[in-house]
């Protein structure tokens, strides 16, 4: 057994790791639980997701479904499964009380709730805790599932913080859940093999100490997209297609519905 393999499955959570609350662990176990029963995990890379201190794992997000795997590794990890995420999701009755007990952090789109998020998120960083994010804000709008360019959040609390940003590649979700597909779950068969991979360390030190500009921001976002490209990439063994841009997408296909004289 290679000591990739060895260290990449673990049955139980590894030791030393954050502790969590009695909440955390019994929701933990329902999701292991029914993860087990819907998936075959192959998961890789674990050491590279450290088991103390800040870091931000960021991960590529093409499936309504895919969070479960994510949370289920990164609760195997020792880490706190803790997204960032929306805050509808804690109107909804029975689980939104639930969510909210586990210590997830709700954000608000376009409004000031948002700057509150990332101050949540800081402080939790500050304390030494991790935060899992989707730099893209949404499932991907790319037709082949492929990451699109993310928004700057990631990128300015990893530099406001100084945390690791740590990506996690995965593929597997869309042979469970596809919401472009009818009908969108499929639940009963075979397990579904479901891969989840965490990557080094995203390599910042290009802007340690540089102003934090509008300019930045969008780069060392591009960063962290291209890292999870590369290794979405590798894990489909396919060539992966320039960062999709979904506000040029629109932007070309109005263009080309308007009439011409």
């Amino acid at each position: 057994m290679t000591k990739e393999t060895a260290e990449a499955h673990y049955a139980f959570r590894r030791p030393g790791g954050d502790r969590l609350n009695g909440v955390v662990h019994t929701v933990g176990g329902i999701v292991k639980g029914a993860l087990l029963l819907l998936t075959r995990r192959h998961w890789a890379g674990m050491r590279h997701v450290p088991l103390t201190g800040p870091v931000i794992l960021v991960w590529n997000h093409y499936s309504d479904f895919d969070p479960l795997p994510i949370a289920h590794y990164v609760y195997n990890s020792g880490r706190h499964p803790r997204f960032l995420l929306k805050d509808t999701i804690l109107k909804i009755p029975v689980a939104g009380p639930i969510v909210r007990a586990t210590g997830q952090v709700p954000v608000k789109r376009g409004s000031a709730d948002a700057a509150d998020s990332l101050r949540v998120l800081r402080e939790i960083l500050a304390a030494g805790g991790s935060v899992i994010m989707s730099p893209e804000g949404t499932v991907t709008k790319e037709p082949n599932r492929w990451p699109m360019r993310g928004k700057t959040g990631v990128a300015r609390l990893a530099l406001e913080t100084g945390a690791p940003v740590v990506p996690l590649v995965q593929w597997g979700s869309l042979a469970i859940h596809d919401r472009h597909r009818k009908p969108k779950f499929k639940l009963f068969g075979k397990r579904r093999p479901v891969t989840v991979k965490a990557l080094p360390p995203v390599d910042l030190s290009e802007w340690q100490g540089a102003e934090i500009t509008r300019e930045t921001l969008t780069a060392v976002t591009d960063r962290i997209m291209e890292a999870l490209r590369e290794g979405l990439a590798e894990l489909r063994g396919e060539s992966a297609p320039p960062l999709f841009d979904s506000r040029e997408n629109r932007r070309n296909r109005s263009e080309e519905s308007e009439p011409t004289e």
